[in-house]
């Protein structure tokens, strides 16, 4: 273990956060043809520094297999679609963005969000390292830079004139291997009085709410306040204010500003946050070597519900092919004896097979067709929208299952 060093700050990883066994890439989709092939299968074992207290994984695949043909579109979320939107239109009001201004998005997938600063009539710029994505937002008029983004990246940008007023990046922290190198590059592309904000899962909701399922391969690192801030601060970033926001299961929104050159004072909202993570002791390395035996016992509840439901003669399927239901599957070993099948509204997952499992991917409408007794919600973070999408099930008595923090069967 201790061969293992942090990321951030380069002291060896001693202490296990949660370890989940040996799992295939989360978004490694199978095509039928390969169903008998040999499957790659990659340690999900994830370590807390002792000194900085960042929850990382270590790097088992290069960014360029796993990113680089991405089966992952942000367009097929309606909900966070209009979160974007809204996101867009706070952005524009707060810091009076007009056509002047250059917002650059870091992530960018298919232009779910740069596309309302666009039709704001404010200059866009993705950058995004999956060409396949890319190629979406470059139909709805984005320019897009094919990349992945790091310091050198950044001062090629610079070069052809591209400097942020407001640079943006959602869920891509968590996704970044060399995070100082990252960090570097966003203090690179950020204009001297530019404002960047992040968003990224809270981990002190994964925590609370054992959210396990959203560790995978792809994310490298899970994020405390305290943290984030720490990364930041040693890449001379000044965090300056902070949204606690409801996305995927409760998420931080941070606003950003060149330690030597920013205006904006500080917010009592990071006070208070602070004080947050304080009391629920995450300064220290107790609670996170505690979390393990809960997450042990959420599994334990989630197979006794499905064996029993099993047991019942009930045919249970599933609804999303979200990377982190390839979590929850694998590491619970549910399989198609369990779940039949699921579904997805993204065209590029149906007809695939779910890495690992085996589990088949059909469109939605196939839930009407076959009719099963309990539909399970893996992307559980939507379970809204989808309840709303799928009220169908209804029909013949169906219920919604959620796993996450707890079984629950929906009303």
């Amino acid at each position: 273990m201790t061969s293992v060093r942090c990321r951030f700050c380069v002291s060896p990883l001693r202490h296990t956060f949660l370890d989940l066994g040996m799992s295939p890439l989360a978004n490694s989709y199978l095509r039928p043809e390969n169903l008998h092939r040999m499957e790659p299968f990659y340690p999900l074992h994830v370590f807390v520094c002792e000194r900085c207290l960042l929850v990382q994984l270590d790097t088992f695949e290069a960014p360029e297999h796993i990113f680089t043909d991405y089966a992952y579109f942000s367009s097929y979320s309606k909900s966070w679609v209009e979160h974007a939107r809204r996101y867009s239109e706070a952005m524009i009001r707060r810091f009076n963005l007009g056509p002047e201004h250059l917002v650059v998005e870091v992530g960018s997938n298919d232009g779910y969000l740069l596309q309302h600063f666009l039709a704001a009539g404010i200059t866009v710029l993705g950058v995004d390292p999956a060409a396949n994505v890319a190629q979406v937002a470059v139909k709805k008029g984005i320019p897009t830079e094919v990349l992945f983004f790091s310091e050198s990246n950044a001062r090629i940008l610079n070069a052809k004139g591209k400097q942020a007023d407001l640079l943006v990046g959602n869920n891509v922290l968590a996704q970044v291997p060399n995070l100082n190198d990252f960090v570097r590059g966003l203090h690179v592309l950020l204009k001297p009085h530019g404002v960047l904000t992040m968003e990224f899962p809270h981990l002190f909701h994964l925590m609370e709410k054992n959210q396990y399922d959203t560790i995978y391969h792809e994310h490298f690192s899970y994020f405390s306040f305290a943290t984030v801030e720490r990364v930041f601060s040693a890449h001379q970033l000044r965090i300056f204010d902070v949204d606690r926001i409801l996305t995927h299961g409760g998420s931080l929104r941070i606003y950003a500003q060149r330690a030597a050159e920013g205006e904006h004072p500080i917010s009592s909202r990071i006070a208070d946050l602070r004080k947050v993570e304080h009391e629920a002791g995450l300064d220290d390395l107790r609670p996170y070597l505690a979390f393990s035996p809960r997450v042990e016992r959420s599994k334990q509840d989630l197979l006794a519900f499905l064996i029993e439901a099993k047991y019942q003669g009930k045919l249970i399927a599933g609804y999303g092919a979200p990377a982190k239901g390839n979590t929850l599957l694998n590491y619970c070993g549910i399989r198609r004896d369990f779940l039949e099948y699921t579904v997805d509204r993204n065209p590029h997952k149906q007809g695939l097979f779910l890495p690992g499992t085996h589990i088949p991917v059909y469109p939605p409408e196939h839930i009407r067709e076959t009719k099963p007794d309990l539909v399970l919600i893996l992307p559980w973070n939507l379970q809204e929208e989808i309840v709303e999408q799928m009220s169908a099930v209804h029909e013949w008595g169906g219920r919604f299952v959620v796993p996450m923090p707890e079984v629950r069967v929906l009303p």
